[in-house]
């Protein structure tokens, strides 16, 4: 099965599958490099961990933008948010935007949470987005009044913490990814990785509870061959 994106792996010793298989381990599961080492080991591939950091580094941003190709246009409601996390032991703060549906619009690492960041969160969303939403949802945060003042002026502003649970649940896979990695590194570091995990992790976790056990395998089927079509990988080889 042939990659849709121009995804190249001329360089890499290992074919696309067992890269393919090993950076979609890592951002789906609460792993880290070197135990995604162990578990391609079980399969009888020997890799190194640090291999795998590269791979994830290299292929996860290009696997992740196909990715964002493939889905239709967000919806017209958009909410956000913000949380802190910790970056090399330093607060930071994570700004995210997800449509009414849960879909992740977006994510940005910065250092504050004034009116000048909600404004460039803002303005990249919306150069991304190329649109405006009929309805902007925030929490209390007053950084965001100035900054839906400036850009979004057109646009029905709810500012209301009740409002925003679908911001404020999607920021949980970060939570738990946060914990597991015990905390990021450095700024941009963080930005590459959010921004792939914001993409590729949600792709393989529909609303499970909202289907029947048939359902649910026939939805993931799908999922696995975008995925296989984007990577340009077919079945991972194992062990003789």
């Amino acid at each position: 099965m042939g990659a849709e994106a121009a995804v190249s792996y001329k360089g890499f010793r290992f074919p696309a599958e067992v890269i393919a298989h090993a950076v979609w381990l890592y951002h789906r599961f609460l792993l880290s490099f070197r135990e995604v080492e162990e578990l391609l080991m079980a399969r009888g591939i020997t890799v190194s961990h640090e291999a795998v950091r590269r791979w994830c580094d290299r292929f996860g941003p290009q696997y992740a933008a196909a990715l964002r190709r493939r889905r239709p246009q967000a919806g017209d409601k958009w909410h956000l948010d913000e949380v802190f996390i910790k970056v090399n032991g330093v607060r930071q703060y994570l700004w995210r935007a997800v449509d009414q549906d849960g879909n992740v619009l977006d994510i940005l690492v910065q250092s504050k949470r004034d009116a000048k960041a909600a404004k460039r969160f803002m303005a990249k969303l919306m150069k991304k987005q190329r649109r405006v939403p009929r309805v902007l949802v925030t929490d209390k945060c007053r950084s965001y009044r100035p900054a839906h003042r400036e850009l979004m002026s057109s646009v029905e502003h709810r500012s209301h913490k009740g409002l925003n649970n679908r911001a404020e649940n999607s920021h949980q896979p970060t939570r738990q990814r946060e914990r597991a990695m015990k905390g990021f590194r450095s700024p941009g570091a963080t930005q590459r990785f959010l921004a792939a995990f914001s993409r590729i992790s949600p792709h393989f976790r529909p609303r499970r509870h909202l289907m029947s056990a048939a359902e649910y395998r026939a939805e993931m089927t799908v999922r696995f061959t975008i995925w296989n079509r984007i990577t340009g990988a077919t079945a991972l080889p194992t062990a003789a």
